[in-house]
């Protein structure tokens, strides 16, 4: 993954939720959704297909050099696919 940087915290919700470093790169790269907030904020959601079609959300912001992912979790609002 290109011009991204991990937060400290988004590095420990990795180990703590389990969560791949492949599956943060395919939400960023392919998302199924995007979403801008009114802090600024991108959102990037990807049904991950390996964990039971639950909904990964990675928030980024790509206000700061290089872009920051802030956090990244599954979104049990939006449920699973299929």
């Amino acid at each position: 993954m290109t011009e991204y940087q991990f937060s400290e915290h988004a590095y420990d919700m990795l180990r703590e939720r389990q969560i791949r470093e492949e599956w943060v790169n395919l939400a960023v790269e392919d998302p199924d959704k995007e979403e801008v907030k009114e802090d600024g904020t991108v959102h990037y959601i990807r049904a991950i297909q390996d964990h039971g079609g639950r909904y990964l959300r990675v928030v980024i912001n790509p206000h700061v050099q290089p872009r920051r992912i802030v956090t990244v979790f599954f979104d049990r609002r939006i449920g699973r696919l299929g």
